[in-house]
């Protein structure tokens, strides 16, 4: 593939930086950039209205972290900290921390790969809250464990205004995660999600009071969270379990297990291994007749 692959005939966008000569991607993130940039050379070919929104958020930028960084910096921006501050602020993150770039990266294809919504990569890099919102959260995180708390509190703040959902800058997430839709999602500070889970809108990983210290949930690896569910104090979700829509969660729940209801029950065995990867919301057929 050639430079000039990626221009648009008629439409004025530039050729491909040096990135896309390249015929096979150094990694994995740069196998990513390559397609959500011909994805969305494609997009301008078909809409020359979005020809220069692509230009500005795509074909300007030579890698998967310098657009990253740019869309973040161009949602999140204020009066207090402008979008080029925070260009230049998140750059530095991705550079310093590399495995960011690597899990946004992951997060990208699992929306992809999970959401029937999703048809392609551009689309959750552009559009999709749940996904950017994830993103600035690992930057946060990573100011946070740097005692840069007051910074890392800034961009949960913005990320709260911008996409409807609030992520402590403690808390502790995995790679591989799709939040879809994502309003009203609330992950507090001890918090943990483990790699390869799925959370929808409205769902709440909190506390149960005033109490101090470990005090959120453990969600560990494939779990299903269901819109709207609840759960609350420093209990762990077994991997592969699933949580029913509107549920409110107060005790453990074991792997594998489906759980329902207020407060929520088990009520049988998950269908599949990891739930979180099928988005599979059915429930276990139940284990009597009347």
């Amino acid at each position: 593939m050639h430079a000039q692959d990626l221009t648009v005939d008629g439409l004025g966008l530039p050729a491909a930086p040096a990135l896309c000569e390249r015929d096979t991607p150094a990694d994995p993130a740069d196998e990513v950039w390559a397609t959500i940039r011909r994805e969305g050379v494609e997009a301008a070919e078909r809409d020359a209205l979005m020809a220069q929104p692509i230009t500005t958020a795509l074909l300007r930028h030579g890698t998967f972290a310098d657009g990253l960084a740019a869309r973040l910096a161009r949602k999140l921006g204020d009066p207090d900290l402008t979008p080029a501050t925070l260009t230049a602020l998140i750059g530095e993150a991705l550079a310093t921390e590399p495995a960011i770039v690597q899990a946004a990266a992951t997060d990208l294809a699992a929306v992809r790969d999970r959401d029937p919504a999703c048809p392609d990569l551009i689309t959750p890099f552009l559009f999709f809250k749940g996904y950017l919102a994830l993103q600035a959260h690992r930057v946060a995180h990573f100011l946070w464990l740097r005692d840069r708390q007051h910074l890392a509190r800034h961009l949960q703040s913005r990320a709260s205004e911008v996409f409807a959902m609030d992520i402590h800058p403690a808390a502790r997430l995995g790679c591989g995660i799709l939040i879809d839709h994502g309003t009203g999602l609330v992950i507090g500070e001890t918090a943990v999600v483990e790699d390869d889970v799925s959370i929808l809108q409205g769902v709440t990983l909190g506390g149960t009071g005033k109490e101090c210290g470990d005090r959120h949930p453990k969600i560990r690896r494939g779990v299903l969270l269901g819109a709207g569910a609840k759960v609350l104090g420093n209990i762990e979700v077994g991997e592969g379990a699933k949580v029913g829509a509107g549920s409110i969660v107060l005790d453990p729940v074991a792997p594998h297990t489906t759980v329902v209801g207020v407060p929520a029950r088990p009520v049988g065995a998950t269908l599949t291994d990891l739930p979180a990867l099928t988005m599979d919301h059915r429930l276990p057929p139940p284990d009597y007749a009347i």
